[in-house]
């Protein structure tokens, strides 16, 4: 029992050392890889080595395969020059095996002790996701070691010999078997390494070995489907037609086994090397044969699973794409537009306050207030993408972005909040009882929402551009509006003094409605408290310093 659960262990930490390598590595190149991907595009082959060269920083092909989907799902790349990028990848996971398979006992303690001095000393820099990086290599190799180690008592065993014995030699049931492995532990890779070493170790007949390799390679293309299950039909157009590739590859090899067999021993001297020279050779053979026919693929899927017509409702969350969290850089991308996307919505409900109060429009007043709802759900959804996006593969840029996001969201939801209790107010205190402000307080309060239109959009070039410059003037405008609130309020207690009839009727809502646009004001300006932070353009107190000391004075002088 116990030799079973060793085994099961360090197949858990081969897994995990999988894992911790991806997430630095994408912490580490982040936006680059994402840069790297989108220019490859324009020619097959250099899209084929962009997918090798990122599969092999990122240790998944499958991480490619939905990065590459996003991109297709935003119509931002051909699902053929997609499909050649796939090719790629799978040859860069077999490339890595290639790698792993030699003896790197020696290498594992070096680099975990080096990654964790990194990753300790410089934990909160890019250099320490590299610690991780490290520490993620040396687990992989450990692993491997502690695998061949857990598996050597099970070979000794006579009860396990026997069982190995007993096993059908079916090439179907093998493939089955390795694709099930596949999804389960979510890494071809590992699955792929762990192989080979339980062939090297004599637990399985070298032909059954090769039949689960061939399994694992289908059973990456049945990850990538899964993910990409309730995702659109132009999301799910690559991982389709790259599993169609890995299909079509895996029936040729099937009615070559024989030759195939006979050819590794041949060149290869020990099964261990057997298995990974027949995975490199799989995924090299498939890019040779199906480059050329990635346009024909491509086209079969786009008419197999076609676009859908756009529908009436475009207010619900549009930009929020579920396989971009695979990289952090792009997930941080889609929740800000997303998060523009809520504000459009804002302005849509502050530009309507002015006419509802000219025109007493009643049924206008109650659609605007109806699109706090879209405000709250758009909410929602970016708050719970981004505390789906791994914080460990997050660089700090990506970390301080994050935050900008949320608090942007937060006030753009706040905003929402008070004007639709401003509607109400106007709807309950004015429409309903059909009375008008005096023609001096709708100036004031038109021209106070012509400057809260002007700072909302201000403040979107502020959260999209992050220019300190900017910033800055849209805070002034926060003191700018103030004064404003004070003299209009002060104009409206002289406009009482002189027994304004309509002033006296609509004073509390008027009083109330400025504040409340003073209100919303703040809120637009809070979006650049972060970006100011960040620039360290922030004093530690927000007292001037001016005004303080006239208080000293005053304090002094009353004692």
């Amino acid at each position: 029992m116990l030799p079973l659960l060793n085994l099961l262990a360090a197949i858990a930490l081969l897994v995990w050392g999988t894992h911790i390598v991806r997430t630095g590595m994408l912490r580490v190149f982040g936006e680059n890889l994402r840069q790297v991907l989108a220019a490859s595009f324009a020619n097959r082959f250099r899209a084929l080595i962009a997918g090798l060269g990122v599969t092999s920083i990122v240790q998944s092909s499958t991480a490619t395969c939905l990065i590459v989907a996003s991109f297709v799902g935003k119509n931002l790349v051909t699902t053929s020059a997609a499909l050649a990028v796939m090719l790629g990848a799978d040859v860069g996971t077999s490339v890595m095996a290639v790698v792993f398979s030699f003896d790197l006992s020696w290498l594992s303690p070096l680099l975990i002790f080096v990654g964790v001095v990194i990753y300790i000393s410089r934990q909160n820099s890019g250099f320490g996701a590299v610690g991780r990086v490290l520490i993620g290599l040396g687990l992989i190799t450990l692993a491997l070691q502690l695998i061949v180690a857990a598996t050597r008592p099970l070979t000794e065993s006579a009860a396990v010999r026997a069982l190995l014995v007993a096993l059908p030699n079916e090439v179907l049931l093998d493939i089955l078997v390795g694709a099930v492995l596949t999804v389960l532990s979510y890494s071809s890779l590992a699955i792929v390494l762990l192989i080979a070493t339980l062939a090297s170790q004599a637990m399985i007949p070298q032909t059954v070995a090769i039949g689960l390799v061939l399994g694992a390679n289908i059973g990456g293309g049945v990850l990538a489907m899964l993910a990409t299950a309730n995702a659109s039909p132009q999301v799910r157009r690559l991982p389709l037609g790259n599993l169609i590739f890995k299909s079509v590859g895996a029936l040729l090899f099937i009615a070559i086994l024989p030759q195939v067999h006979v050819l590794l021993q041949q060149l290869v001297p020990n099964v261990h090397q057997q298995v990974i020279a027949f995975h490199l050779g799989f995924n090299l053979v498939l890019a040779i044969l199906f480059i050329g026919f990635t346009g024909l693929v491509g086209r079969t899927v786009d008419r197999l699973l076609r676009e859908p017509s756009p529908g009436a409702n475009t207010l619900r969350p549009r930009h929020l794409d579920p396989l971009a969290l695979t990289m952090p850089s792009l997930a941080i991308s889609c929740a800000a537009r997303e998060a523009l996307h809520q504000a459009d919505v804002v302005e849509t409900m502050l530009r309507g306050i002015v006419p509802v109060i000219r025109n007493n429009d009643l049924r206008l007043s109650e659609e605007l207030r109806k699109l706090d709802d879209v405000v709250d759900e758009l909410y929602s959804a970016i708050k719970f993408y981004l505390t789906q996006i791994s914080g460990e593969a997050l660089s700090k840029e990506e970390s301080r972005r994050w935050t900008d996001i949320v608090s942007f969201t937060i006030n753009m939801e706040q905003i929402g909040d008070i004007i639709e209790r401003v509607l109400q107010d106007i709807e309950d205190k004015k429409v309903k009882k059909n009375r008008s402000f005096s023609e001096a307080g709708t100036a004031e309060i038109v021209h106070l929402h012509e400057r809260l239109l002007s700072n909302l959009r201000l403040a979107m070039s502020v959260f999209l551009d992050g220019h300190v410059r900017d910033a800055k003037r849209l805070l002034e405008e926060k003191a700018h509006f103030r004064d404003l609130e004070h003299e209009y309020a002060a104009n409206h207690i002289a406009r009482l003094r002189d027994n304004t009839a309509q002033s006296i009727e609509t004073s509390s809502l008027h009083l109330d409605l400025i504040s409340d646009l003073k209100r919303i004001n703040s809120h637009i300006c809070g979006v650049a408290y972060p970006i100011l932070e960040s620039a360290g353009a922030l004093t530690a107190t927000r007292i001037r310093q001016s005004q303080f000391a006239t208080l000293g004075t005053a304090d002094d002088s009353a004692r």
